[in-house]
């Protein structure tokens, strides 16, 4: 395989990172392979056969450059001033069919000296996650990191439910640069290489930004209207911290995320979130916490801290307003508003407060609205029926209502019941399900495959999601 290598990052000081080559496995198998992905990156096509070598990581293809990245970062608030990549390698990077510039990375590919005494693996069950619901993301259009690959190792590895296989994920980001990124410089007192790192991203991510203000204050705004994405499709990230917060304002580190069925603000899947820092409807605060973070590590460079202080102070007070209005966009389009007025605000959130005390499904509630199968979504029909009144006055001076409603709610997203079945399916060998999501997330506004918007029974409900480190 030709993949065309141009590898800026490696051409760092070698402070960023340690250089390191995949620990090779047993046995890889390709399960899955991301064609029209692979065409826009634009790899050269072989023989399936050869994918899982390189895929797995037993085979360098021409011009890598692997290197495990280094970060800091809060997590859960926490300070571990120390982290890096600890289960994964980024091969280099690829400038697109379309001039963009992307990482490859492979997760799951072996120890490194980040890996904290831990295997350096992944398993089978989160690789799977992650392809399925990045891609979903893709589909959604939502800024995300995207699946090339999954290939199973041949190894089983330990987790606490005992031996699991092996496997590994091939992960496409625009970058890897992660708050933490910057942390950790700033932490050390490295001030040569915070500057170095503050103008390599600059430069990859933002070039319009003039200088580290600039930077923070782009950082700021592609986060603001990410969160809002997320929330207006139910989406729970999980693990919210410092180290899994993108520059770039992609979605990165798919571990124990989920999407909401019925509506709740607090809703909590993670297993490891037990006191619901990053509920769903508490991920605007985490976001804005988050880019203080990096106010505070791009501060440090800065001659006139004074009044870098008092800048980013302004940059990140102004985030909160940020979120208020891409939210307000987003949501106001659920009901069928394309340009909010007063008095939407309350609309939407009186929506959404019925939503939560009856339980209604929230991605099959907002895509019902406008027909009758919406009052079906409530216990209290006649509550419904209150609030519909004056919102259907509302739409009456909307052009197309419709439409609007139609290209914003999605009919099918990566419920967790399906995925956990999925999972299951695949560890006893059979990938049906898996490929019957993704042949379904792959156009989630078209109803292709109408089980699939089935909210779980009881029995089916997955109450925590689970890291897979």
């Amino acid at each position: 395989m030709h993949i065309p290598f141009d590898n800026s990052y490696a051409a760092l000081p070698d402070a960023f990172f340690t250089r390191l080559n995949p620990t090779p496995v047993k046995a890889p198998d390709l399960l899955a392979f991301n064609a029209d992905l692979a065409r826009e990156i634009g790899f050269d096509a072989l023989p399936a056969d050869q994918y899982a070598d390189i895929f797995a990581g037993n085979v360098l293809p021409q011009g890598a450059a692997p290197l495990a990245q280094l970060y800091a970062g809060h997590q859960f608030g926490n300070w571990n001033p120390q982290l890096g990549d600890g289960r994964a390698i980024l091969l280099g990077e690829t400038l697109g069919r379309d001039g963009k510039r992307r990482d490859i990375q492979l997760k799951g590919s072996g120890p490194t000296p980040y890996s904290r005494m831990g295997d350096g693996r992944a398993w089978l069950g989160p690789v799977l996650r992650e392809y399925v619901v990045s891609e979903a993301m893709h589909a959604l259009g939502i800024p995300t990191t995207r699946a090339l690959a999954a290939v199973t190792t041949g190894e089983d590895i330990w987790r606490e439910q005992g031996a699991l296989p092996g496997a590994v994920l091939t992960r496409v980001a625009s970058s890897h640069l992660r708050v933490g990124t910057f942390q950790v410089f700033a932490h050390r007192g490295e001030v040569d290489h915070l500057k170095t790192l503050t103008a390599y991203a600059i430069q990859r991510h933002y070039p319009d930004a003039n200088g580290p203000m600039d930077l923070l204050r782009a950082v700021a705004a592609a986060q603001a209207d990410l969160v809002a994405q997320w929330m207006s499709v139910g989406f729970i990230h999980g693990v919210m911290n410092t180290d899994n917060c993108a520059i770039s304002g992609e979605t990165i580190d798919y571990g124990p995320c989920a999407f909401m069925d019925g509506f709740h603000q607090g809703r909590v899947f993670s297993s490891i979130d037990q006191q619901g820092r990053y509920a769903y409807g508490n991920q605007p605060n985490i976001a804005v916490w988050n880019v203080a973070q990096l106010a505070t590590a791009l501060i440090q460079q800065m001659d006139d801290k004074d009044a870098a202080i008092e800048e980013a102070t302004e940059i990140v007070h102004a985030m909160p307003a940020l979120l208020e209005t891409a939210w307000l966009q987003r949501f106001a389009a659920k009901i069928g508003i394309r340009t909010p007025q007063e008095g939407d605000l309350d609309l939407i959130q009186s929506l959404l407060t019925l939503m939560q005390d009856t339980g209604a499904d929230f991605t099959n509630t907002f895509r019902s609205l406008g027909t009758p199968a919406a009052r079906d979504q409530f216990t209290d029909r006649a509550a419904f029926d209150a609030w519909a009144a004056p919102w259907t006055a509302r739409l009456a001076s909307e052009p197309d209502p419709n439409a609007t409603m139609a290209a914003a709610n999605p009919a099918i997203i990566p419920r967790n019941h399906r995925i956990e079945a999925m999972i299951e399916a695949a560890v006893a060998g059979d990938m049906a399900p898996f490929a019957r999501l993704t042949q379904a997330l792959a156009t989630p506004f078209e109803i292709t495959d109408g089980d699939l918007q089935r909210p779980p029974t009881e029995t089916e409900i997955v109450p925590a999601t689970f890291c897979g480190t």
